[in-house]
């Protein structure tokens, strides 16, 4: 079974991954490679920023690399928190700081229409300092007034995706694997391996 790197300290974005490739690929992160740096993100782009990591950890870790980039992007607030998504609230904030900066910024839109909002996820697979593939995924929903439920991870006690009544928070993992950004983006990079000859 080949080895794959998420370019990621997040333990919550590995075990996402790691469930849906769960027999396709032995997974593990940087808490496991301290010798991979982490490197500063300074993409514009969720496309950008996520073939920084990819392509950083690829020139020292020999092997696949799969690097996320991914945020929330809310109409009204013009695509924000976009790719500052985990330091909305600035430098070091904690995941209930940004959820408490979102919901201040959203106090004057009032109506369950002006809160709009998805979920975006770019994977960008690398191997000795090339990209090899990159993957795409996005899921469509709206931000509620208050947190629901405290699964998941980021901005999830606040997202209601489009046909669930309930916010990221509160759906089962399995619901959530199936249905979120990541998982879209996942599922296009199974189709690319399932074209694509076993990986060395």
């Amino acid at each position: 079974m080949p080895h794959l790197l998420i370019a990621t300290k997040n333990a919550h974005k590995t075990e996402e991954i790691r469930a849906v490739l769960a027999g396709r690929f032995e997974v593990s992160d940087l808490c496991s490679h301290p010798e991979v740096p982490s490197p500063e993100e300074t993409g514009k782009t969720f496309s950008e920023n996520a073939a920084i990591k990819a392509l950083a950890a690829s020139l020292v870790f020999e092997g696949w690399v799969l690097a996320d980039d991914s945020g929330l992007c809310v109409d009204a607030l013009g695509g924000a928190p976009g790719v500052f998504s985990a330091r909305y609230a600035g430098p070091g904030a904690s995941d209930a700081d940004n959820r408490a900066r979102l919901l201040a910024e959203l106090l004057p839109f009032s109506d369950w229409p002006q809160r709009r909002a998805r979920f975006q996820c770019v994977l960008v697979l690398a191997k000795a300092g090339l990209v090899r593939g990159l993957f795409q995924g996005a899921v469509e929903g709206g931000i509620l007034f208050e947190e629901q439920g405290g699964g998941g991870f980021g901005y999830d006690s606040l997202f209601v995706p489009d046909g669930q009544e309930d916010s990221f928070g509160v759906l089962p993992a399995g619901v959530k694997n199936a249905i979120s950004h990541r998982a879209r983006a996942l599922n296009a990079f199974q189709q690319w391996l399932s074209v694509t000859p076993d990986l060395d």
